[in-house]
This record gives C-alpha cells, structure tokens and sequence, in this order.
C-alpha cells in the first residue's frame, strides 16, 4: 500500500513537472522569438529572402530557430501555437533554401495536426484546410527539388484528393501544382496539359476573376510554345494581357503589374512568330502605355523593364527598323550588366558550403546540448523517485536503486554507442556535402564561360549591326539577311544544344557516376565532353554542340588528356571509350 500511496504522489508532482515544464518552454519560446524578431522581423518579406542575410546573421537566425523548434516538443494546451510555428519553420526552411529541413517541419505539422486536431474549434478547423493544402504543395515541391519525385508526386495525388470535396479555389489549385510538377521534373508537357486544362475548367467555372485562371492560361501557352503551337499560345496570352488589366491579386488588392507587363510581352513575340506584326504593334502600344503609366502608381522592376524591351526590340527587328532596334539593345545590354552585377553579389553570399557546414554543425551542437539537458533531467527525476521511496520501506529502496544503477549503465552504453554512429554519419555527410561544393563549384565555372560565350555573341550581334547602319543598297540587304540567320541560329542553338544534353545527362548517368568516381576535378563541361568522345561522336560536331570553334575545342582536349593524367602515347578517344 505504502508502494502505491507513493507512486500516487510520484505521478502527481511529475504531473506538475510537466506543467510548469511547457510554461517555461512557452516564456523560453517567447523570448527567443524576440531575439529573431531583433534580427528579422517575421511579417517581413526579406526574411524570407536567403540573399537578405549576411553569413554571421544566418548562422545566428538558425541557431535560434533549431532551438524555438525544439521548445515546440515541450508545449502543451497550445494546439493553434505550436502548429503555426511547424507550418512557419516549414515556410521559412523552403523560402531560403533548405528542403530537407522544409521537409522536416512540414511532417511535423501535419504529425501534429493529425494527434491534435479534436482540440481545434470548427473556424480554426476551415483555417487549417488552406494551410493544409498549402503546406502539402510545398512539401511536395522540397521533395522535388531533391529529386526525391516519387515521394512528391505522392504527395501531390494527396492534396488532390483532400482538396476534391473543398468548396473552394484549393483543388484547381492543386491540379495546377500536380501540372507544373510533371511539367517542371518529369519532362512530360502532354500530361501536364491534362491537369492544367482539368484545373482551369473548374477555376472558369466556379472562379473567373481569380488570378489562378492566369497562371493557368500562361502555363497551357508555355506548353503550346513548347511544342510550336504558336497559333493557341498567341490566343491565350493575349487573353491574358486584357485579364491582368482588370485582375487584382487576391492578397494585395493591386493589380498584378509584372504579370501584366509579362503577358503583353508574350502576347507580342507569339504574334511576331506568326507574322501578325499589326496586332504586335497594336499590343505593344498598349503595353507601352501601361509602362508610362504604370497603374495604381507601381513602380517597374528592372526584370519587368527588361521584358517589356526585348519585345520592343522584337518588334523593331521584325519591322527592320535596326538602329531603333540597336538602341534598345543597348539599353537592355545595360540593364542586363546590372542584373548580372547583383547577381553576382547575391551569388557570393549564397554559398552552398557555408548553409550545408552551417546547419550541421548547428545541428550537432544543439544535440549535444540536449544530450546534456536530458541527462541532467533523468538526474533530477531519479532524485525525486528516490525520496519518494525513501518515505516507504528500506528494501524497495535498496532494489530499487540496484535495478535503476543498472539500468543507468544500459543506458549510458547506448547513449556511448548512438554517440558514435552520429559521429560516424556526420563525417559521411561532410564528406557528401565537400562533393557537393566542388560539383557547384564545376558548376559555376561552366556558368561563367556560358556568360562570356553569351557576351562575345552580344558583342558580334553589336559589330553587325553597326556594319547595317553603315551599309547601303544591296550590302545592307544582304547583311540583314545574315544577321536574321545568326539570330534564328543562335535560338535554334541554344534550344536544341539544351535538351540534346539533357537527354545525355540522363542516358549517361552511370558513366558519369564511374568517370566523376575516378577524376572528381573534372568540370560539368569536360564530362560532357567525355561523354560525346565516348559516343564516337565527329570533333566538328562537338564543337558545334558546345558553341565553340575547332581550335577551343582541341584547347578542351587538351586541357582534359591533362586532367586525365594521359602520356602523349595514350590516345584520348580510347581511353575514354575503353572507362
């Protein structure tokens, strides 16, 4: 009886431990949320922005959100707080760029949710139908991007399902999501249609001022230019450029000026392909009034500026009116040196090694000092059970101690051995993550050759267009016609040179996989350039492929057979067919 009396009592002021826990961990909450607030306020867009934090601000904004996400386990009675900070934390991660993290906190929130929910009140039950959908899209999507497609597309058919019997803009919403997902990574426009045509039938039906059957034309005319159907693109972006003019945004009320601006772009290049060049320039008279005039006094971002003046080049190109045209290329030459200098900027702050090594190793800190803080609170439990059975009798304390020593010693050993395979695993993740920084790296070099590549083109396009405005008669004639060639060339170029080596990458997975196993300095670049050799594929042919004359491309080979560490009696093409 005495055992009982005491387990009662044990309960009791374990019970209280509890309570008095989850207060603590609600103030801790709070007051950590104060200091991120300090440093970024959360109802700020910049916070969602990883190129508005500086590589110290980062670090400490993490640290403090690992922390505030841990508090949330220790809660209790807050059902709407803790939910709303899982769907924040899952927001944020996404945002900035972090998807396994997103991953993380957006199956808490729905864990949560699904062992909490009987404690919502029926208008927070309609609040979360939104949030729910909304998270599962973007879970759907950071499983995407880490090419986990199967756990996505799982997660889309999901939200599919949840949102058919809502009565609301969610299940157009989520058909078009499911769209862009077979669209954007599995390469499959045909069954892409088939939900954006699904979703905006449904949006007309039930919602035809919402901005959702906007995205849905755009996206259907994205594929019908994808599979040059011209004539059905031009008519849907052109019914897009009159819906914007009207449409607001559901959240802003203002009308969606980029959009807008985006439309009529599209709406004029659609037609110049068709040769329809009186309804381009009566498009783009409207779109330039709209430009001088920007509704509801909004101002134009640089990348809304640039599409309005590549259409007005377009344009001036297709009337032959070169050196109106050769004046808008160079101020959008301009605004493009500009973009690309921020770009660059924000490109240095946004360095993969410093997010990836960053988060680990916040991450191994913060389990050690949990290690700590729950060793310390078994501690301070046992003490609280032992006098509680030091109140009984002598011996149930002695068994008791001798079963709790052992038990203590189990414990430690697991704790030693668990200790050692997480030291073990975040070696292996460092590891993974130094590949991953020098394949960026690769990566990034390539871009940088592409953009000099792309500037030396500029360039020549420059030096042509300068030889028209000196030329006369039959010359001037004949050098229009060379540079619509070199025009027409480049795109069909650039176009097919891009899916020729998508369709590479993927049927050379394995060989990429064995050449980057044996030589890990090797470029983007260079890999695929082994993998044409090893196709048996004509030098000239290569380089018409990778943009370049035969001479860069023999510089290449060169640059490669040293990489591969190949004598002058090693002939390359055997080696390299031979891997």
């Amino acid at each position: 009886m005495l055992l009982i009396l005491s387990g009662l009592v044990f309960l009791t002021v374990y019970g209280q431990e509890l309570q008095s826990e989850s207060s603590s961990a609600f103030l801790e909450f709070k007051q950590i949320s104060d200091s991120m607030t300090a440093i970024f306020p959360e109802d700020e867009l910049q916070t969602y922005r990883r190129s508005s934090y500086s590589d110290a601000e980062m670090q400490n904004y993490l640290s403090l959100h690992v922390q505030r996400l841990d508090l949330l386990k220790s809660i209790k009675g807050r059902t709407q707080f803790v939910l709303d900070n899982y769907l924040h934390s899952g927001n944020w991660f996404h945002e900035v760029g972090f998807p396994k993290e997103s991953i993380k906190s957006y199956l808490h929130f729905f864990d949560y949710f699904q062992k909490h929910h009987q404690e919502l009140s029926l208008t927070q039950h309609e609040h979360y139908k939104e949030m729910r959908s909304y998270a599962r899209s973007m879970l759907a999507e950071s499983y995407a991007k880490l090419g986990a497609y199967d756990d996505a597309e799982e997660q889309h058919k999901t939200n599919v399902a949840f949102t058919k019997p809502l009565n609301y803009i969610y299940h157009p919403s989520a058909l078009n999501n499911y769209g862009l997902f077979f669209y954007w990574y599995k390469n499959k426009p045909d069954t892409a249609m088939t939900y954006f045509k699904s979703a905006y039938r449904l949006t007309q039906a039930h919602h035809p001022l919402h901005s959702l059957n906007g995205s849905l034309r755009d996206n259907m005319a994205d594929i019908y230019r994808y599979q040059n159907d011209y004539q059905n693109a031009a008519a849907l972006y052109a019914e897009n450029f009159k819906f914007y003019q009207t449409a607001r945004n559901e959240k802003t009320l203002l009308i969606d000026l980029p959009r807008l601006v985006s439309a009529g772009a599209q709406s004029i290049e659609a037609n110049i392909y068709l040769n329809r060049l009186d309804t381009a320039q009566i498009t783009f008279n409207k779109l330039s009034d709209i430009v001088r005039s920007p509704p509801q006094n909004q101002a134009l971002s640089a990348t809304t500026q640039l599409e309005y003046l590549n259409a007005k080049e377009q344009l001036l190109s297709a009337q032959n009116r070169i050196k109106e045209a050769y004046k808008v290329v160079k101020t959008v030459q301009t605004i493009s040196d500009s973009l690309k200098t921020l770009s660059e900027q924000a490109d240095k702050k946004w360095r993969a090694e410093l997010n990836a090594i960053t988060l680990s190793k916040i991450g191994l800190d913060f389990k050690i000092d949990q290690l700590q803080k729950e060793k310390m609170i078994k501690a301070q439990r046992v003490k609280l059970w032992f006098i509680g059975i030091l109140s009984s009798v002598f011996i149930v304390i002695l068994v008791l101690l001798i079963f709790n020593r052992r038990q203590h010693l189990i414990n430690a050993k697991n704790k030693q051995l668990l200790a050692e395979q997480t030291l073990e695993n975040t070696a292996l993740k460092i590891e993974q993550l130094n590949s991953e920084i020098k394949s960026k790296e690769r990566d990034l070099s390539d871009f940088a050759l592409k953009l000099t590549q792309d500037q030396d083109w500029a360039k020549n396009l420059a030096h042509q267009l300068d030889q028209i405005s000196k030329a006369t008669g039959e010359e001037r004639s004949n050098l229009f016609k060379t540079l619509s060639t070199d025009i027409k060339n480049k795109i069909t170029v650039d176009s097919d040179t891009q899916a020729f080596f998508e369709r590479l990458d993927k049927l050379s997975d394995a060989f990429y996989s064995k050449l980057i196993a044996q030589f890990p300095n090797l470029s983007k670049n260079e890999i695929r350039l082994c993998s044409l050799i090893r196709l048996k594929i004509e030098s000239r042919s290569i380089a018409t492929l990778q943009n370049i004359t035969l001479a860069s491309l023999n510089t290449s080979r060169y640059r490669l057979r040293k990489k591969l560490q190949l004598s002058e009696d090693n002939d390359l093409d055997l080696f390299i067919q031979n891997l």
